[in-house]
């Protein structure tokens, strides 16, 4: 009944977790979950006015334009101005999307023939790899090791597999890890995706979630990047707006117009009312997201002792809403166990590929009184 391309797939990551929640649930249990990185703070009440100002306008109850409105392309090009000293054209090299997961996933179809090749990190975002799959192309996996910063070593792959890869897919700040990219590698990214024809494509949406002043990069703030690069960025995390699904796609404009390419012919246009809503979002005064940063900052620390007061071996995130712990053995099983004895949910870190196995991930989008109280329960687990 099923298309060869589903028929091996495994269950979504997320889907498999809500599974395993709603059973704790039914059995009685009073779940923390610290699985997701689903923004608990609310979304401001300017932003929410502003869309309630345009959803009343006419003229965004017709159908939305498939790049988005020039207003909004023209307030994410000022943003990146202004947050990375990147100058981009908003008609050309900015691509309004549905979410940036919409434009990640549906990217291989654009670049991606049967039997192409896509350099993907593990662990990662699992979209990357099934993008790649779906598009008929074969995912070729980049370890990030512990030893390597967490990094891709560049160097180690082998020259017959990057002359045959189209792709090559990064995120930093990293999900699931946490751990970030400097200019350095940045650059030699850049150097080495030029030398092989390879379009990168960097899924930065956790930019603005740093802490102690360990400000994130954008990939296009380097020279030379706008020749083989394009990044994706979201609203979600830096204005609390997972379910408004906006974002865009940013940098080389050949790329950009080539998903663009795709997304006409698959979906539709961003409502525009939400696009009004996202100019608002990014015209934002700088302080608003350093009062997220410092919630944020708060819930690292409690938990963070926790885990380690647990025998949990990680390192404080610069940047993003997750801590990576080593937990050793199988993760599924000490995420099971976790669940039983105390009503944590954390995410299992083979589900983000096989270089995940032994890692436990937790995330901070829980009221800092449920962080708080989920150290109590692991507290009583040692």
């Amino acid at each position: 009944m099923y298309a060869d391309r589903i028929k091996h797939l495994p269950p979504y990551l997320f889907a498999a977790i809500d599974k395993a929640k709603q059973e704790a649930k039914d059995r009685g249990v009073d779940v923390i979950d610290l699985s997701v990185g689903d923004p608990d703070l609310p979304t401001p009440a300017h932003i929410i006015e502003a869309l309630g100002r345009a959803a009343r306008d006419p003229s965004n109850h017709q159908y939305p334009s498939y790049e988005g409105k020039l207003a909004f392309r023209k307030a994410m090009a000022d943003w990146y101005q202004r947050t990375f000293g990147v100058n981009l054209d908003p008609e050309k090299e900015v691509l309004t999307l549905i979410g940036s997961k919409e434009g990640i996933a549906h990217a291989p179809l654009a670049f991606i023939n049967p039997g192409d090749t896509a350099l993907v990190p593990d662990p990662a975002y699992p979209v990357y790899r099934t993008a790649t799959a779906f598009a008929g192309g074969e995912p070729v996996v980049m370890p990030l090791l512990r030893e390597n910063r967490f990094l891709p070593d560049l160097e180690g792959i082998d020259p017959a597999v990057a002359k045959r890869a189209k792709l090559i897919f990064l995120n930093y700040p990293n999900n699931p890890i946490g751990a970030s990219a400097d200019r350095q590698f940045f650059k030699e990214l850049i150097d080495f995706a030029r030398d092989y024809k390879i379009v990168v494509l960097h899924d930065n949406p956790y930019s603005e979630i740093y802490y102690d002043g360990h400000r994130s990069m954008s990939i296009l703030e380097l020279e030379g990047a706008r020749d083989v690069a394009v990044e994706f960025h979201s609203l979600s995390k830096t204005y609390n707006m997972t379910g408004w699904r906006i974002g865009s796609v940013v940098g080389n404009a050949e790329v950009v117009a080539g998903i663009g390419k795709i997304k006409s012919n698959i979906d539709s246009g961003t409502f525009g009312a939400v696009q009004d809503a996202g100019i608002a979002a990014l015209q934002s005064p700088a302080e608003f997201v350093e009062e997220i940063r410092k919630v944020y900052r708060h819930r690292i620390e409690i938990l963070y002792r926790a885990l380690k007061d647990l025998g949990l071996e990680l390192e404080k995130p610069r940047a993003t809403l997750y801590l990576w712990a080593w937990a050793g053995g199988s993760s599924i099983e000490y995420a099971g166990r976790l669940l039983e004895r105390t009503g944590i949910v954390a995410t299992p870190g083979v589900g983000f590929g096989k270089y995940g196995e032994g890692y436990i991930r937790f995330s901070i989008t829980q009221p800092t009184e449920r962080i708080e109280e989920a150290v109590e329960r692991l507290e009583n687990m040692r």
